[in-house]
C-alpha cells in the first residue's frame, strides 16, 4: 500500500478529484480511515467501529460500478445506530435492544447505490432522546475539538467522525435538533430536510411524526449533494411526501426574532458577542432584514417534552422498557416514563394538536419567500456539568431547535465565526418546508460572502 497524506478533514470533492488523478484508491482511503479511528479510540464515536470485514464487501462491490455514473462512488460515511445498515446490528444505544437488520434503510439503500462506502455506526444519545451526546452506555461522545465540552447529540458519534476526519460525510436524524446541535458544536453544516422529504423506513423511530433522518458535513456543496441523492417518496414510508428541491435561491427578507435571546453556560458571554458578530455579517448580505414576533416558537417547543408528544416516544418504546429492566440508560427512562403523567389525555393530546395548527399557520404566514435566523444553541457545557446537572442542561440545549419539526420547517445548521478559540458557534436558517432552497441559497452566500 502506498503511503498517504490525506487531509485533516475529508470532502466529496477533495476524494473524487484524488481518485481521478490515481493518487487514491477507495482501498488506501479506508486503511488509513481505520488506522484514524484507531487513534481517535477516545472520543467514543463508534458502537461498530470501521473494520475490514465491514466494509470489504462495499469495496469489492465498487469494482461493479462506473465512477463516472455514481456521484458517490468511493467516498466514505458514517451511519448513526439507529438507522439500518443490513447485516450489522442496530442498537439504538442500548445493548439488549439490539437486532441485526435483514435489508437496508431506504437512504442506505439510495447511498450505496450512487455508490458511497459504509464505514461504521456511530454512538448517540440511547433512542436518540438528548441532545448531550452523553446518554449512552458505550461511553460519552467527546468534542472534536475539545475534549471537556459536550459533542451535542443526539447524533454525536456521527457528527464527530465527520469533524475529526473519518468520513465525508456522516447520517443522523433529527427529531428536535440531534442534526443540528451536534454540527453547530463541532463547527459542521447539518442540514436538516423538511419532513417527509427523504425516508425514515428503517429508522429506529423517536417520534414517528417528526422524525426526521439528516446529514454531516464539512461544506454546504456536500450536504446537497447527499441530500440530491436520498430525497425522494418510498411508498412503504407512510410519513413520506414528495417534496421537491427547488435550484438555490435568495429569499426576500431575513427575518430576526425581537424577543431578547437568551444564553446559557459558562460560555455564554462568548455566545452572545458571537450572535452579534453574526448578525452584522446579515445585515451586510443586502437583504432586507425584518424583526417578527417569535414567542410562539417556545410555545411550541414546550409541546415536545413539556406536553402529549412525549408520550409518542413512549408509544414506540414503552413495551421494550417495561420487558426489559434495567436495560435503559436512567436518565433516558426518567425522560420517557414521563409521559406517564396523568395529564396527558386524549383532550390534552387534542387541545396540543389545535394549538400547534394556530403556531404552524402563523410559521407559513411569517416565513412566506422569508428565512428565520436564530443561535442553533445558546450556549453549551463541559461533560462535568452535564453530569451534575443531566436534565435541566440537555433541555437548554434544544431552545432554538426544538420548535422545528412540529412546525414543519426545514433548516440547516452553518458555521459562523468562533465564540472563542476552540469554541465554535453555529446559527441555525429555518424556513417552510417548501422553501429548502432558500435557506441553503441564503446558507451559500451567508458562508461565501464573508464580509
Amino acid at each position: 500500500m502506498h503511503a498517504i497524506n490525506l487531509p485533516k478533514k475529508l470532502t466529496i470533492k477533495y476524494l473524487k478529484e484524488e481518485y481521478k488523478a490515481d493518487r487514491l484508491t477507495p482501498e488506501w482511503l479506508i486503511h488509513d480511515i481505520i488506522k484514524r479511528a484507531e487513534e481517535n479510540k477516545d472520543f467514543n464515536i463508534w458502537i461498530t467501529p470501521p473494520s475490514l470485514k465491514l466494509i470489504n464487501p462495499y469495496l469489492e462491490r465498487l469494482r461493479t460500478m462506473d465512477p463516472r455514473n455514481k456521484p458517490l462512488w468511493g467516498i466514505p460515511f458514517a451511519i448513526k445506530d439507529n438507522i439500518d445498515l443490513a447485516g450489522i446490528e442496530t442498537t439504538a444505544g442500548c445493548p439488549e435492544f439490539a437486532y441485526k437488520p435483514k435489508e437496508n434503510a431506504t437512504v442506505i439503500n439510495r447511498l450505496l447505490e450512487a455508490g458511497a462506502i459504509p464505514i461504521g455506526k456511530t454512538n448517540l444519545d440511547q433512542f436518540a432522546t438528548g441532545l448531550v451526546g452523553m446518554r449512552s452506555p458505550y461511553g460519552e461522545t467527546k468534542n472534536a475539538l475539545n475534549q471537556e465540552l459536550i459533542s451535542g447529540g443526539s447524533s454525536s458519534g456521527s457528527a464527530v467522525s465527520v469533524a475529526r476526519g473519518l468520513a465525508a460525510f456522516s447520517l443522523g436524524t433529527d427529531t428536535a435538533g440531534s442534526g443540528r446541535v451536534p454540527a453547530a458544536l463541532n463547527r459542521l453544516i447539518g442540514y436538516k430536510p423538511s419532513r417527509g422529504a427523504w425516508p425514515v423506513h428503517g429508522v429506529v423511530p423517536a417520534c414517528s411524526s417528526l422524525d426526521c433522518v439528516s446529514v454531516f458535513a464539512n461544506n454546504l456543496e456536500d450536504a446537497l449533494i447527499v441530500d440530491h441523492t436520498v430525497r425522494g417518496f418510498e411508498e412503504r414510508d407512510p410519513w413520506s411526501r414528495k417534496i421537491q428541491r427547488m435550484p438555490n435561491r435568495l429569499p426576500e427578507r431575513i427575518c430576526l426574532v425581537k424577543d431578547p435571546l437568551n444564553f446559557f453556560g459558562p460560555f455564554a458571554e462568548e455566545y452572545k458577542k458571537a450572535w452579534g458578530t453574526a448578525v452584522k455579517r446579515m445585515k451586510n448580505l443586502n437583504i432586507p432584514i425584518e424583526f417578527i414576533d417569535g414567542s410562539y416558537l417556545s410555545k411550541a417547543s414546550s409541546i415536545l417534552y413539556d406536553g402529549p408528544w412525549i408520550a409518542e416516544r413512549w408509544s414506540d418504546l414503552g413495551s421494550f422498557i417495561n420487558a426489559n429492566k434495567n436495560a435503559a440508560f436512567p436518565i433516558t427512562e426518567t425522560v420517557l416514563k414521563s409521559s406517564l403523567n396523568s395529564k396527558y389525555n386524549a383532550v390534552c393530546v387534542f387541545k396540543a394538536i389545535h394549538r400547534l395548527q394556530l403556531y404552524k399557520r402563523k410559521a407559513l404566514k411569517q416565513l412566506k419567500n422569508g428565512v428565520l435566523i436564530m443561535p442553533t444553541t445558546g450556549g453549551t457545557w463541559t461533560r462535568a456539568e452535564v453530569r451534575k446537572r443531566p436534565i435541566s442542561t440537555n433541555n437548554q440545549m434544544g431552545l432554538y431547535t426544538n420548535h422545528c419539526n412540529l412546525l414543519d420547517l426545514c433548516a440547516v445548521n452553518i458555521p459562523s465565526d468562533d465564540a472563542a478559540k476552540q469554541l465554535p458557534f453555529g446559527i441555525t436558517l429555518f424556513s417552510s418546508y417548501k422553501n429548502e432552497h432558500l435557506i441553503s441559497g441564503l446558507a451559500e452566500l451567508f458562508l461565501n460572502g464573508r464580509s
